[in-house]
């Protein structure tokens, strides 16, 4: 069975000053044993191709795979003066995210606007195929992975983001458990069952072959009946991870599971442990 991959997104909290940056944040990664890094470019796009180029080798060198955090500030669903400025960051996230050597560009597809999703998808999957088109014409292969989202108000419902893949095949989702789990805002989903059910509907309708293409984000998380609060370390949160674990090995599920919790290598260490202790 392929490996599944661990680590954090954005710096471990315990990245020297120097050298620092992504670059230190990559070595202090490989030092602790993980070995994935999602650079968290979520406030803007800032950087030159000659430190993309940096960034590269050095995850080459020290065999921590890559992916991209784009900014927060994209919404498929804005409006028309907005949706432009919107576009640009996913694509400069996607741009310079290659160059640096990350296969996957993970995002927040943005709100429904109290629209119904199926009139929202009609509106959205279009400006998100010209943007996978453009990419593909510029030689730019990386998977756009919108991220299953905490909130009932959001946009990203593995439905959503199925639709998208169904139209454009490099449309992958970026699966967080924990909005899963906090978007229906009952402390539902937290069983081996429900996540079992969740798996198998997922291979199902991405097909077998995707089983070893999964972006998992996980932390622990805090929730109201509408959905996600605020990240929480896996310890103080009511996540069944093992359970989730469970699930995840009974359908061979790899890939990378990338922690966003508080405490960021801590618990990224805690989950590569409670993967490496139950049985495959």
């Amino acid at each position: 069975m392929t490996e599944m991959l661990f680590g954090t997104v954005g710096s471990p909290m315990s990245t020297p000053v120097q050298p620092g940056g992504s670059i230190g944040a990559i070595i202090r990664i490989a030092e602790l044993g993980l070995n994935a890094f999602e650079l968290a470019w979520v406030q803007s796009v800032r950087v030159s191709e000659s430190t993309c180029e940096a960034i590269k080798n050095n995850a080459l060198a020290n065999k921590v795979a890559l992916s991209v955090h784009a900014p927060y500030f994209i919404n498929l669903n804005a409006d028309d003066e907005e949706w432009p400025k919107s576009r640009k960051r996913l694509m400069d996230a996607a741009y310079y995210g290659y160059l640096a050597g990350a296969s996957d560009i993970v995002f927040h597809p943005g709100s429904y606007f109290n629209r119904p999703p199926a009139e929202v998808l009609e509106k959205v999957i279009p400006r998100l195929k010209e943007v996978a088109d453009e990419l593909i014409g510029k030689g730019v292969k990386v998977n756009l992975r919108p991220e299953t989202m905490g909130k009932s108000a959001s946009l990203g419902t593995l439905d959503d983001i199925y639709a998208m893949h169904q139209i454009i095949e490099n449309v992958l989702p970026a699966v967080d458990f924990a909005h899963l789990h906090a978007r229906r805002g009952d402390g539902s989903l937290n069983t081996y069952n429900e996540w079992a059910v969740l798996l198998e509907n997922y291979l199902k309708v991405m097909g077998a072959e995707y089983s070893n293409k999964f972006h998992i984000h996980l932390s622990g998380i805090e929730y109201t009946h509408k959905g996600e609060k605020k990240h929480l370390p896996i310890s103080e949160s009511d996540l069944n991870v093992k359970e989730l674990f469970r699930a995840l090995k009974k359908f061979q599920i790899t890939g990378r599971i990338m922690c966003e919790s508080p405490i960021l290598e801590e618990d990224a260490l805690l989950l590569k442990s409670i993967w490496q202790e139950l049985p495959d």
